[in-house]
């Protein structure tokens, strides 16, 4: 293979998200296993290699100085919770008591940030392992030795993070915004599909997987955010921080245009049936995904992304179209060129973006923050945020509450089948049991599956090297692999290390005799873990969209309000605006993730599913209609226009929050309720120039898809 196509490999392998979380397992497991080897401990192989892992799950893509006290904390409450067990694992009554309560104050812990989460998510992980090095070792000798080595493990990969994190300061900032740019990129490859000017196209269906895809962006968007404020704190960026935060709102702003809708598809496509001109808006989506794609590629690899001279060619054949299709004897109407226009603009505006035309600039100096800081600044308000949660209504407590429940029912029942090895059971009940139903389906048949594979994979490892230290190799290089795998292929990962927890045992005693257990554990687990989802609590999404639906309305609603404001005072992206803009993708975006969980639920709890499908893609298009305002707004002139503009803009305000409120208390709209609102709109002769149309024109199309959800919202009600 030639030097220059190993070369980009490499630099491939090493740009990819993955490559240097498995980098330093690799380093904290094979650190590890040689101190075990050196000092003749091989009994520390299997608290010292799960410390590791335990410390890996809790690791949060923080600053070195944030991560400095995140490891601090990891490590108390690592400390903590392994020496309880230790204490109580003599003392079955008194360890039922408190298994339970530790879980739903660690669940709840959860509720103050995610940095709090995926830390009290690794403690439990963390408690089940000391379980089973007590299990399998005893507490009559040396009774603290585990904890100890369980804790050293942890230390030691906390510092190989912690110099990590200080030699590569922007990387966790460089992966995250190039999974930003490829979200983008597929989202803009989907809009694409939305201008193909052919009959017989199922838009509706298109517009559903848009929203799908929406949602995958929204994410990304928000876990680039968190990065970036742990970067800069309080203090204004500088550098390679201001550079990426730069990115970071060229990515937002691009998102808000790309989600715009400035004319009904099916009418535009029938419209320009015989014109070239949607074609050439579909070929120039196209590209510009592709010079999505690079940007995100040349983030991994630190290069600089190409410049597309095609893209500039494509975006000026599409401005000769548009050009060519006024000048016909017989053009379409007005209205429809103007939509079309503004259509245009926005799509040469992401090319300019994409290409750098276009700088972002940042918010000057103590005009406002750059971005809002959703950690809790107090502990009384981390208090606040817990309190907040614990009532019966909120998903953190039901799960936490059912998550204690599923454990102590593991612990009887390990206890009533087979008390040695059975911890495993507690294991993968807190490994499968996750919020919603449809993750819990889905993660049971993943870890049931990849025990089989994994445990089928060590009686031939255990056959084929059935000596000790032959089998370290592979013990790190299957806790790799784990790592590698455990966020896009969970099979593949729980084979891995299920792999790793026999060949681990086989260094102290003898591998064969964890295998059935750890089937029937893994099975007993499952099962408890699918019976706690079904009868405590169950968390079915039909319960709840009520309040999702109002919340998605009423989010519209705030967005819709910043942007008037800016037509009477001017374009600015302020943090007010921001956050708007935020919360009204981070709605509808809840609202795709509830509908997909509940589609996942017995066809019992999925009444409805067909008219909320319509709801996300109306929800859907008004959102992209209010992304096209966004997108277009700037400061009119004082006159009859602005003064027409001020008030159908206020009078569709009102109208989306009167909708959210009719969700809210479970009401559905009478017709003379939302019928009432088109008579309230005041002529539109008024509109005497250009902005003023257009705009009045989106507010036009925005009444009609809330009319269209009320609609929707009474066949709810009624079914």
């Amino acid at each position: 293979m030639p030097a220059a196509t190993l070369a980009h490999r490499w630099r491939r392998l090493r740009g990819s998200d993955r490559f240097a979380e498995c980098l330093r397992v690799l380093f904290a497991l094979g650190g590890a296993v040689g101190w075990c080897f050196a000092t003749s401990r091989l009994d520390a192989v299997s608290p010292a290699l799960l410390g590791v892992i335990a410390c890996a799950l809790a690791e949060t893509e923080d600053h070195w100085r944030n991560r400095l006290t995140t490891l601090l904390v990891t490590l108390a409450c690592f400390a903590l919770s392994s020496f309880a067990v230790q204490w109580l694992f003599p003392y079955p009554v008194l360890f039922a008591l408190g298994l339970p309560l530790a879980t739903f104050v660690l669940v709840m812990l959860g509720a103050i940030s995610e940095r709090y989460a995926t830390v009290a998510g690794a403690t439990l992980l963390l408690a089940v392992y000391t379980m089973i090095g007590a299990d399998q070792a005893g507490v009559a000798m040396h009774p603290w030795h585990q904890p100890l080595i369980l804790l050293l493990g942890a230390a030691w990969y906390g510092l190989l993070s912690l110099g990590w994190s200080v030699l590569a300061p922007q990387q966790a900032v460089r992966h995250s915004l190039a999974r930003l740019f490829d979200a983008l990129a597929d989202f803009l490859t989907g809009k694409a599909a939305l201008f193909t000017p052919v009959h017989g196209v199922d838009r509706e269906a298109l517009q559903l997987a848009l929203a799908m895809k929406n949602e995958r962006v929204v994410e990304a968007l928000n876990d680039t955010r968190l990065v970036l404020i742990d970067r800069m704190g309080a203090r204004r960026p500088r550098g390679a921080t201001a550079e990426r935060l730069r990115l970071y709102f060229m990515a937002q702003d691009i998102h808000e245009r790309i989600s715009s809708a400035h004319y009904p598809y099916d009418a535009l496509a029938e419209a320009l049936f015989h014109s070239d001109v949607l074609f050439r808006c579909e070929h120039l989506l196209q590209l510009e995904a592709r010079n999505c794609s690079q940007h995100a590629e040349a983030l991994r690899l630190r290069t600089q992304a190409p410049v597309a001279t095609d893209t500039r060619a494509s975006a000026r054949d599409l401005q000769s179209a548009v050009v060519a299709l006024r000048a016909q004897v017989d053009p379409p109407a007005e209205h429809l060129l103007r939509s079309l226009d503004a259509l245009v603009r926005n799509l040469l505006a992401i090319q300019a973006q994409l290409q750098g035309e276009t700088p972002v600039e940042l918010p000057a100096a103590g005009a406002d923050s750059a971005l809002q800081n959703p950690s809790p600044q107090t502990p009384g308000e981390a208090w606040t945020r817990i309190r907040l949660q614990l009532t019966r209504q909120s998903f953190r407590f039901r799960h936490a509450l059912r998550l204690a429940v599923a454990l102590l029912v593991g612990y009887a029942v390990l206890h009533a089948v087979h008390p040695r090895h059975g911890y495993w059971i507690l294991l993968t009940t807190l490994l499968v049991c996750q919020p919603s139903y449809g993750a819990t389906r889905i993660r049971l048949v993943q870890r049931v599956s990849g025990t089989l594979i994994g445990l089928v994979l060590g009686w031939a490892t255990l056959r084929l090297l059935p000596f000790g230290p032959w089998q370290m190799p592979l013990i790190v290089a299957s806790g790799v692999m784990f790592f590698a795998a455990r966020l896009r292929r969970y099979t593949t990962a729980t084979a891995a290390i299920t792999l790793f927890v026999v060949l681990c045992f086989n260094q102290v005693g003898n591998g064969y005799e964890v295998m059935w257990p750890r089937l029937l554990d893994t099975l007993i687990g499952a099962a408890i873990a699918a019976l706690a989802m079904h009868f405590i609590l169950p968390d079915w999404q039909g319960r709840r969209f009520d309040d999702v639906l109002a919340d998605t309305v009423r989010s519209d609603a705030r967005y819709l309000a910043q942007i008037m404001a800016q037509y009477a005072s001017g374009r600015r992206d302020d943090l007010d605006y921001r956050v708007a803009r935020r919360e009204a993708h981070n709605a509808n975006a809840t609202l795709s993730n509830a509908l997909a969980k509940m589609l996942r639920e017995p066809g019992r709890h999925r009444g409805g599913s067909e008219t909320l499908l319509r709801f996300l893609a109306t929800s859907h298009v008004l959102l992209g209609q209010l992304s096209a305002l966004g997108a277009n707004r700037q400061a009119m002139l004082e006159g009859p226009a602005r003064e027409t503009v001020i008030q159908v803009g206020g009078i569709t305000v009102k109208a989306l929050e009167q909708l959210a409120q009719s969700l809210a208390n479970r009401s559905a709209m009478t017709r003379d309720e939302h019928e009432q609102v088109s008579t309230d709109v005041p002529c539109l002769e008024g509109a005497d120039d250009e902005t003023a149309r257009l705009v009045i024109g989106q507010l036009t199309h925005v009444l009609s898809q809330r009319d269209r959800l009320a609609a929707l919202s009474r066949d709810l009600a009624t079914e």
